[in-house]
């Protein structure tokens, strides 16, 4: 077995073992980029001329492809190895990903030539069939070890479980996993089947060292809680590149979410890095692994890199950034409304507790309906995407709120089947689950405290006006959401046999444009219908 050092250590061990032929191996690493191929501002949203015109731009494959070749050519140059990994989720975020279904995303991660790509929950947006054309389109390996596509007439032998790359003479084993309750959160059907993202893991470092693959990276989306779990139990790795959290990792910023990289040991007292580069293009991880003749990880080092002002577009992909983005600048260019405030949409709150942007999209999505006899919207946290800036709202900023193109639909269901939805958009709030549910015409208390299944508590339902009542569970309630949440999508499977199911309503973002339209000058609350104790 690798006996693994760091830190400290690793200095001792190597003054004691010079006669140790040490290699070197740089990973630049993105994760969870969701078709931010233009460059985004301070809320992840796309950046508009203004904002460039003050140098507030952040990433945008541009500027990612700019500062990928500009360290890889540096590095090599100087006897350095270097690979480019991918940890997932290229689709679902911008017009981009609306408008070209891939292809856009496909064309540019051709030119970035990653060395290995893990497929993303979001990968599977479109079914199978719509990975299948992404694939069609890239030459580079897409893995995830823990699927089983072998009974898909679409994907069977089109993802890989793991890639042996030759990285300067030395093999470099390369697994992955993704998310086992993509088939909650994504449309992957059911001729995907998923195994354990541990066992897979385990499975697939055992065949490597069978190989004499003796230095394995895990890339995975599979979030950074499931991370740590993977590099606590799956001996044999050397370190795992994450996604699927958005986390950021820094190793010098106060106000990341965790060091960079975070050490996890194991048993045998292995200790294994776990990094991640946040979303939507704005930071490039670059991990700096030190081993010794024997495979054995000595050290672990670097950052996450922040694509600002300072990094200068790539001028060719930029032009052609701007050839694809012409045939929807009109319709992200016209404007619906107006902000008297920024509206907080952003991930952190959204999937944690009640949010401005919750409460506009869901008092949107009552307002469509009202006359129906509706009476309470829920929404899922994770499908709100962006945060809009005061000012002028344009149709590209609610697009970029609701790239989703659900659809309104309505339903009858139990007070019962409500409380039940409530109690599972809470049951991920360590991993920030999507499921988070932002809601109108409802009031609820959670708390985290408490075990899974227990968190919630005084649901409380409007009857008109300023009366509420607490909700009755042998009721039956006439409910809004979005057709994703209603066919079960992120846990929501007590309202796939709801009666009187519409699933065909306007787009949402069509509901989101008129309500901001219909509100002029729109002032975002908060107003306490969620309390998190």
């Amino acid at each position: 077995m690798k006996i693994r050092l760091m830190g400290s250590v690793a200095a001792v061990a190597l003054s004691a073992g010079a006669a140790q032929a040490e290699y070197t191996l740089h990973v630049l690493h993105i994760n969870d980029f969701h078709s931010r191929i233009e460059a985004v501002n301070g809320s992840d949203s796309t950046c508009s001329a203004a904002e460039a015109a003050e140098d507030k731009c952040f990433g945008g494959i541009a500027r990612l492809s700019a500062k990928v070749n500009e360290l890889r050519d540096s590095l090599t140059a100087a006897g350095e190895n270097v690979i480019l990994v991918d940890a997932g989720d290229q689709f679902q975020g911008s017009l981009m990903f609306t408008t070209y279904k891939g292809a856009a995303e496909a064309e540019f991660l051709e030119q970035l030539r990653p060395d290995a790509m893990a497929l993303g929950n979001h990968e599977f947006d479109d079914g199978p069939e719509g990975l299948a054309e992404f694939l069609d389109k890239v030459t580079f390996p897409v893995i995830s070890g823990n699927l089983d596509v072998s009974q898909s007439n679409i994907l069977a032998g089109r993802v890989q479980n793991h890639v042996v790359l030759d990285v300067g003479g030395e093999k470099i084993g390369i697994i992955s996993a993704l998310a086992t309750d993509t088939t909650e959160t994504s449309s992957p059907g059911n001729m995907v089947i998923f195994q354990d993202e541990i066992e897979s893991l385990k499975a697939d470092v055992a065949t490597l060292e069978e190989e004499g693959v003796t230095k394995i990276i895990a890339v995975t989306h599979a979030g950074y809680t499931m991370d740590q779990e993977i590099a606590a139990q799956v001996p044999g790795i050397d370190a795992v590149v994450g996604g699927h959290s958005h986390t950021y990792l820094s190793a010098t910023d106060p106000n990341r979410a965790g060091p960079y990289p975070t050490w996890v040991s194991q048993e045998s007292g292995a200790m294994v890095p776990v990094v991640q580069a946040y979303a939507y293009s704005k930071y490039l991880g670059h991990l700096k692994l030190t081993f010794a003749d024997d495979g054995s990880l000595l050290h672990a080092a670097g950052n996450t890199i922040l694509l600002d002002s300072s990094v200068t577009p790539d001028p060719a992909i930029e032009a052609r950034v701007a050839e694809l983005a012409g045939p929807i600048e009109e319709v992200k260019a016209k404007v619906i409304g107006e902000a008297a405030e920024a509206i907080d949409g952003s991930r952190e709150t959204c999937r944690q507790m009640e949010c401005q942007m919750g409460n506009l999209v869901t008092d949107a999505m009552l307002d469509r309906v009202k006359d129906q006899g509706v009476t309470i919207a829920i929404t899922n946290g994770g499908g709100l995407r962006a945060s809009i800036d005061a000012g002028p709202v344009t149709m590209g900023e609610v697009l970029g709120v609701l790239p989703f193109q659900n659809t309104l639909s309505t339903f009858t269901v139990t007070g019962a089947d409500i409380v039940a939805a409530l109690e599972n958009g809470v049951s991920r709030l360590e991993d920030a689950g999507g499921r988070f549910a932002q809601v109108s015409g409802l009031k609820y208390s959670f708390d985290p405290a408490q075990a899974v299944g227990s968190r919630v508590s005084d649901v409380m339902v409007m009857l008109g006006g300023d009366a509420w009542a607490p909700i009755d569970e042998a009721a039956e309630y006439n409910l809004v959401s979005n057709n994703y949440v209603r066919g079960g999508g992120d846990g929501f499977r007590m309202f796939v046999d709801a009666r009187n199911a519409y699933d065909f309503g306007p787009d949402l973002a069509d509901v989101l444009a008129d309500y901001m339209a219909k509100s002029q000058n729109y002032t975002p609350y908060l107003d306490g219908r969620i309390t998190r104790k």
